[in-house]
């Protein structure tokens, strides 16, 4: 194609001007319609886009070159001593929350959706309140209620005359089997919300074959639903045990020794950084393989709707005793794991308000604000840059590196604050060498030691999150659009500030309100990265609870809770409003 062409009607025959030039590349990138860009900016999207992936992955590479390359290998006294016994208590751990979270959450996302009980409305959004308190508050609160000096074995004392301990038999909490409970009860909300997602996009029409082929309630749910449902919720278990491995707190307090405290042992209590990244990359492979497995298992899985008509979901009738089982199975997840909790740490917040309401109190909870808010604005303006550019340029490579600057969520935060470490340690190292070698002075740290260094974790960590939310958003906005944009001469920035930012903000709010809320209850990587003298309410909790004296963290660890419900009541809007021909009406009845 040349720049002008002639037409051979035109009586004049003058050249006619092609505004567009002909550009193989933008060709090639079939698949959209965004063909458009001139090659400055489009340079710079492209580029912008590899350096966020290169800076979000550099702490997994990081972890994975000192592992392999420890300037003291103690590899082989980890794998003959200590190792073995992180794998199985690890994996006894991931096996009993496994199971767990897919019987609370399966469960009660069927009854909720399928069947008619009184309150549904209201458990819709209740059943997911639990993922509002991190397990090590819920651990601090059970241990607390439950020990020999607690109120609940005082009670029992009292009633049946008990002396000692040797009277009677009572279950320890702080146990493996009480580190499975208690996740369980925190982390079944992500299996219940794409269980009860997976729930409502399923037609009527299949259940209504089932039933007039004979299959009872119960059988319709294990033969039809549980099979086309089963992708999101191998999903939500996936995800569950991902922070089952990233947990710090529960099985710090509770003395489980899983693969998360090996990293902690070594690092700081050996002082063998080599060793402790040795341990993060055995934590690497697990997640991979629990990725894999999670691909694997639906690899030849394709369930498609046979019909476009979705109609309101019957609603079983149950029975007296079938429908007390069902409320049970209901009621006893929201009681457990945030209804005593919430009255708990209320009541000693109320209690010891003149302890807690302190200077350090608002220190603490100004450090959180800060490090979240920060993390916030980064991950999210990554998120979009990487979705824009994506938009632009939907090329295998960019992909590609878009999903690697994406598997930050999976990676345990203990594990990810080994990456930061590392290489911003050796940054400052290599910047303070050069100083004093040029100019005689010392630049100290620079990176590491510093609210940056938590920062950035938290926006590596996070980005998946924020990612998901804003491709989805921009997932929605018609390519007309930007064809539009484009005939009236706009660039690509001013497209996405004028058009695409007021379509996806609804997005953009969700993903911004989800990072901070996780970086709020973000516990290992900022125990690891913290300057000196930092305390976020995280760490605040942490510290007085492992000192027994829950009391006093009472109402730093009530205002991470309420910071968490937020996010919650968003989730369970958009799930009830997910059904394909939504309308919003049967909320209004």
């Amino acid at each position: 194609m040349n720049n002008s062409c002639q037409h051979e009607d035109d009586p004049d025959n003058r050249p006619v001007a092609v505004t567009e030039t002909f550009d193989p590349l933008r060709e090639r990138s079939s698949g959209t319609s965004m063909h458009w860009l001139p090659r400055g900016q489009s340079g710079l999207w492209l580029i912008g886009a590899f350096f966020i992936a290169l800076m979000v992955a550099t702490p997994l590479v990081a972890v994975v070159y000192l592992a392999l390359f420890p300037t003291e290998n103690i590899w082989p006294h980890l794998a003959s001593t200590m190792l073995p016994r992180y794998l199985k208590n690890t994996g006894i751990l991931m096996l009993g929350v496994g199971i767990g979270v897919t019987l609370i959450g399966v469960s009660t996302a069927w009854v909720v959706t399928m069947c008619r009980i009184p309150g549904k409305r209201m458990l819709e959004w209740a059943m997911l309140l639990p993922m509002a308190v991190p397990a090590y508050i819920v651990a601090y609160v059970y241990t607390d209620l439950l020990e020999y000096a607690g109120p609940f074995q005082r009670l029992l004392r009292d009633i049946f005359g008990w002396q000692t301990a040797r009277d009677y038999w009572f279950p320890d909490i702080r146990t493996k089997g009480g580190a499975i409970i208690v996740l369980s009860l925190t982390l079944y909300p992500y299996v219940y919300m794409l269980a009860r997602a997976a729930f409502l996009a399923q037609s009527v029409c299949v259940l209504e074959a089932a039933r007039v082929l004979g299959r009872s309630a119960w059988n319709s749910f294990m033969t039809v639903a549980l099979p086309l449902a089963r992708p999101a919720i191998v999903v939500g278990v996936v995800i569950a045990l991902m922070e089952t491995l990233n947990d710090f707190g529960t099985i710090d307090f509770f003395a489980v020794h899983t693969l998360t405290a090996g990293i902690f042992n070594v690092w700081l209590g050996m002082g063998n950084a080599g060793g402790a990244a040795q341990i993060a990359l055995t934590m690497l492979a697990v997640v991979v393989v629990l990725i894999v497995a999670e691909r694997y298992s639906r690899r030849r899985q394709r369930f498609h709707d046979t019909t476009n008509r979705f109609q309101e979901l019957p609603g079983y009738e149950l029975g007296p005793v079938t429908m007390f089982f069902a409320m049970a199975v209901c009621i006893l997840p929201i009681v457990l794991g945030f209804v005593i909790p919430s009255l708990v740490l209320i009541y000693y917040s109320v209690g010891y308000f003149d302890q807690s309401w302190t200077p350090d109190f608002f220190e603490y909870a100004g450090n959180s604000l800060l490090v979240s808010g920060l993390a916030t604005i980064v991950a999210v303006s990554c998120a979009v840059f990487l979705g824009y550019a994506l938009r632009l340029f939907p090329q295998p490579l960019l992909r590609f590196c878009i999903r690697l600057a994406s598997v930050g969520y999976a990676v345990p935060g203990a594990v990810l604050a080994i990456g930061v470490l590392i290489p911003f340690a050796r940054f400052d190292n290599a910047v303070d060498a050069v100083m004093r070698d040029t100019f005689g002075i010392s630049t100290g740290l620079l990176l590491s030691g510093t609210v940056f260094a938590i920062v950035f974790a938290y926006a590596v960590r996070f980005m998946a999150v924020s990612y998901g939310s804003i491709e989805a958003a921009l997932g929605k906005v018609r390519p007309s659009m930007d064809d539009a944009a484009r005939t009236l001469g706009e660039s690509p920035w001013g497209t996405l500030k004028r058009i695409h930012f007021p379509m996806v903000r609804g997005g953009i709010l969700a993903a911004g309100v989800l990072v901070f809320v996780d970086g709020m209850k973000e516990l290992p990587a900022t125990l690891i990265l913290r300057p000196f003298n930092f305390e976020t309410l995280a760490t605040h909790v942490y510290q007085f609870a492992k000192d027994e004296m829950i009391e006093q963290a009472a109402l730093g660890a009530l205002a991470i809770v309420v910071v968490g419900v937020v996010p919650v009541i968003m989730l369970s809007r958009a799930i009830s409003r997910s059904r394909p021909g939504h309308d919003g009406a049967s909320e209004r009845h």
